[in-house]
């Protein structure tokens, strides 16, 4: 054979090998259109020993087998075992098999379940298995009464997650805090939850973030809901639609579906903390040299007592709690002790201790600010420095220059914007304790016909706000203002005083308003509180109603929401609930629609607080907690390729 031949017949045979290897690869393409069809199965359960369902079992192993390899995912917060276990059960995937081992003792005649919510997929495509339950019972019959709700936030009614809920069939107030809950179920991301496998009985039902995994109310810190309400739990024969989708834009058909409804299904429980009644010091600090603040769990009447340990701490603070009393800063008055890096002191106060009971105690604190002494005299020399080269700069080019480094004014900060609203006033903040206000020096003047007037005004603290002023006058609207202080109208503890101020304001027309009247129903008003809320949740004003009707001026062209709640006790602020007092938090509402305000416009709004069940009054553009991201959704990718290439679904890839 001549080499040419040969040379043929290799290319032919190699050409040969081409073609079947680039057909056998597009055979084994199944992830694609033009390569085969889709896996678009869920994992199949083939077997279960226990059986699914099976009775008067006595093993603690459950073994789950697949037709494929599966895995699991975050089983720890999605696989909820009930009777709630005191002992971590151990849950693993392992190939085709789900191997759950149950660590407590079987209890005798009752009814087991494993519910693993979405947490099960194959383990190649990720197709979902679906809500998943496996039941058995250590006696001669199977509870399937199931009882679900929601668990909302007290305060803000925001979906609560990952909170335990259960119920108990002991109807005493004590079994929350003497007994582990019955049965369990954790709520997902919109404060949902479904307790299954529930014996008939009457039951109450409570809500805890369990701390400790006792399934039981132990420590105050615990967010809790409860009800005295009780019930039955039912079911019916119901009929639910399903929709049949052709593809993704277009219905198929709509399947009347029969099912078992179980109920009670609209459980609403109002989760919250206790306040906080065990008082310790959280931490001291001295972020600034001249300042010492303090943080404890909460306030007393009774302020802490400093001693001195290397300083005379006699007449050497001003000390200022803030308004709950529960931070207290102690700023120092002399500047030997500012400077001074390390302040040791002995702190004298109120405290828990281990029967509930304030005691004295103290303790012994060595205080360092931030930035030590040496390193702050550094970094003035280099201003001072700087600031030299700037007047020595001035003085070669023969332009004015300043020979004495200049003191540092105190400076008030404004806490409003030149354009005032008519129901507000001007606030100013000081950086540091005042030791004098000349309101003399302080002068506000209207404008009338392009000439300038003295106008009335009240000048002084505002109410438990530190170092915060507040200018109080008339405010008409449209008109124009100056606020003139002079030279040292304001001096501080360390001595220094404000430079002369001058401040021009615009109270804006009422054109540029809108006004919002809400009429109210369904609840007395008397101890109601309606805020107007902000785009974001914030609290834009507060009134409380004229009869039945909550009046807003002066509203700010925008949308906006509504909340209330119900002031018990008439303090002004909402209060949380107390479970060994029975008292429950105080309700709160929320208008479920936004409302536009426009300017010029009076807009009046009609809210029945009660209308809407809690968990619906929400909006949903004011949910912060959002659900948990959907599984991806079992698809029939392979019934739009049959349908495109004109051909049946193989068996085998039909489900």
């Amino acid at each position: 054979m001549t080499n040419n031949m040969r040379q043929q017949h290799f290319f032919v045979f190699s050409f040969f090998i081409f073609l079947i290897a680039t057909a056998v690869a597009s055979c084994a393409r199944m992830g694609s259109p033009d390569g085969g069809w889709y896996d678009d199965k869920p994992p199949r359960i083939v077997n279960t020993s226990p059986q699914d369902r099976a009775t008067n079992v006595t093993e603690r192993k459950v073994t789950i087998v697949f037709n494929e390899y599966v895995k699991l995912e975050d089983a720890t917060n999605k696989v909820i075992v009930s009777p709630p276990q005191l002992e971590m059960p151990e849950i693993k995937a392992s190939g085709k098999k789900i191997t759950v081992e149950l660590k407590d003792s079987l209890i005798a005649n009752t009814t087991y379940t494993i519910d693993f919510s979405d947490a099960i997929t194959d383990n190649n495509e990720g197709n979902p298995l679906g809500n998943y339950t496996y039941t058995f019972s250590t006696g001669e019959q199977i509870d399937t009464f199931e009882v679900s709700g929601t668990v909302l936030n007290a305060e803000d009614l925001e979906p609560v997650k990952g909170i335990q809920v259960g119920l108990y069939d002991d109807l005493s107030d004590t079994a929350f805090q003497k007994k582990p809950l019955q049965r369990v179920s954790r709520t997902d991301g919109t404060g949902r939850f479904v307790i299954k496998g529930v014996a008939p009985g009457t039951y109450r039902i409570y809500a805890l973030q369990d701390a400790d995994g006792e399934y039981t109310f132990s420590q105050m810190s615990e967010a809790i809901a409860f009800s005295h309400q009780t019930f039955e739990p039912s079911c019916k024969p119901d009929i639910r639609q399903d929709t049949i989708w052709r593809d993704s834009l277009h219905i198929d058909s709509i399947m009347r579906i029969p099912y078992i409804h179980y109920f009670p299904d609209d459980l609403v429980l109002l989760s919250f903390k206790h306040p906080q009644t065990e008082r310790y010091l959280l931490k001291t600090e001295r972020q600034e040299p001249n300042q010492l603040r303090l943080f404890f769990t909460y306030g007393n009447e009774e302020l802490p007592k400093i001693r001195g340990l290397n300083f005379d701490s006699d007449s050497a603070f001003i000390v200022e709690p803030s308004a709950k009393r529960d931070t207290i800063t102690y700023w120092l008055r002399d500047t030997a002790l500012i400077n001074q890096d390390t302040l040791r002191y002995e702190l004298q106060y109120l405290y828990t201790d281990t029967t509930g009971v304030l005691v004295s105690k103290t303790d012994t604190i060595e205080s360092l600010p931030k930035v030590a002494y040496e390193k702050r005299m550094k970094e003035r020399q280099k201003d001072i420095d700087k600031w030299m080269k700037e007047q020595q700069k001035k003085k070669e080019q023969n332009n004015p220059y300043d020979s004495i480094y200049p003191v540092k004014p105190l400076e008030l900060k404004w806490l409003n914007n030149s354009s005032l609203d008519p129901d507000k006033n001007v606030l100013l903040e000081s950086p540091t304790p005042l030791t004098a206000i000349d309101t003399a020096m302080i002068h506000l003047y209207t404008k009338v016909d392009s000439l300038w007037y003295r106008a009335p005004f009240e000048f002084g603290p505002k109410d438990s706000i530190p170092r915060t002023y507040e200018l109080r006058a008339e405010w008409r609207q449209g008109q124009e203002y100056s606020l003139e202080m002079d030279s040292a109208a304001f001096r501080d503890i360390y001595g220094k005083v404000t430079d002369p101020i001058k401040q021009g304001l615009k109270v804006k027309p009422n054109d540029e308003y809108s006004s919002l009247f809400v009429e109210l129903s369904g609840l007395p008003t008397e101890h109601l509180v309606v805020h107007l809320l902000s785009g974001n949740g914030a609290v834009v004003k507060t009134v409380r109603p004229v009869g039945r009707t909550a009046e807003f001026y002066y509203v700010t062209p925008g949308k906006y929401y509504l909340n209330a709640f119900v002031d018990a006790n008439d303090n002004g602020v909402w209060d949380t609930g107390d479970y060994g007092a029975d008292r429950q938090p105080e309700d709160v509402y929320y208008y479920p629609d936004e409302i536009e305000c426009k300017a010029k416009w009076d807009i009046t709004e009609r809210w029945n607080l009660l209308a809407r069940p809690r968990n619906e009054q929400k909006p949903r553009s004011l949910i912060k907690q959002k659900a948990d991201k959907e599984k991806r959704k079992l698809k029939n990718r392979n019934a739009e390729r049959a349908n495109k290439l004109g051909i049946p679904i193989p068996d085998e890839y039909k489900w």
